[in-house]
């Protein structure tokens, strides 16, 4: 299969890119999954709106920086303002958007997040929160990776599977598609890459791999249905902190898995070697999990 997008829907003046109306789509289901969990635990409406802007923010600036400081550190420590600014300002100013957000620092932002909602918005203990919201974050995981699909990002291995998929966009940057093609226009260029004959030798060099960002995603609607069964039809919830635990096995175990077949995001794995960035990062979360399998006892009444 080869794969190339365009990077979104053109509606005249404008652009919406798939990836960021994922991003929409993520966050309006959560919005929603959690308006019937706040109904079912008889939870004010009003509160479900501040915890929707919290965890907007917390999630794309957790995922900001943790892309910064877990795999590009070393550009971002002579370039501070690019990281909250979606400019690049050498070798030339340019607009370039927010290139880069990691999974890893968007789950410790919404953790701590989670912890200020708790003690001053909603009252609660801070697992009764975490134990409900991962249901809604583990949706939104789905949505995320089948944005990075549609942006040709976080591709796996060079694969002769027959599952493999040809990357047209992550092969050929647009300044080599339009030197290569000789073609000015990008979206022209890359459209007769595939459907020119004449530019057939080009696209033979395009290798196939692994579509990495699917097989997360499927996993992440597995992950998110056992959330969302055990929420809704067992007793699992009356158990502080164990739906957390089974969130940070179940999800993270998936990432780490998936790791093996994913091309290298660089990173801390230069440093530790063995495992991959994303496999590092992936195993306190884990830990944590298991920890809360064993001590996520006690119903939560009696922690109010």
């Amino acid at each position: 299969m080869i794969w190339n997008p365009s990077e979104g829907i053109n509606i005249g003046f404008f652009t919406i890119r798939f990836y960021s109306l994922m991003f929409v789509v993520a966050f309006g289901l959560g919005w929603y999954i959690m308006k019937y969990i706040f109904k079912k635990e008889n939870e004010p409406l009003e509160k479900l709106d501040t915890l929707f802007i919290w965890t907007v923010i917390a999630t794309l600036l957790g995922a900001r920086l943790g892309h910064v400081f877990f795999y590009d550190w070393e550009y971002y420590r002579n370039n501070l303002l690019e990281i909250l600014l979606p400019f690049r300002f050498s070798p030339k100013f340019e607009f370039t958007g927010f290139q880069g957000l990691a999974s890893h620092g968007a789950a410790v932002a919404i953790i701590l997040t989670m912890y200020f909602y708790s003690k001053k918005v909603i009252k609660r203990p801070i697992l009764w929160v975490l134990d409900r919201v991962v249901i809604p974050v583990a949706c939104g995981a789905i949505f995320v990776r089948i944005g990075n699909f549609f942006n040709s990002e976080i591709v796996g291995k060079v694969t002769d599977s027959p599952l493999g998929i040809r990357f047209v966009r992550d092969y050929y940057s647009p300044k080599d598609v339009v030197n290569d093609t000789h073609i000015s226009n990008v979206n022209e260029a890359y459209h007769a890459l595939v459907t020119d004959p004449k530019y057939a030798a080009l696209l033979d060099k395009v290798p196939a791999k692994h579509p990495a960002q699917l097989y997360e995603a499927f996993a992440y609607v597995f992950v998110f249905l056992i959330l969302f069964f055990l929420y809704w039809r067992t007793k699992t919830a009356e158990k502080q902190g164990l739906l957390f635990g089974y969130f940070l096995i179940l999800l993270w175990s998936v990432r780490f898995v998936v790791e093996y077949v994913k091309e290298s995001q660089g990173g801390i794995e230069q440093y530790f070697g063995l495992l991959t960035t994303g496999q590092w990062l992936s195993i306190p979360f884990i830990l944590i999990g298991i920890y809360y399998l064993f001590v996520a006892e006690k119903p939560i009444e009696d922690e109010i």
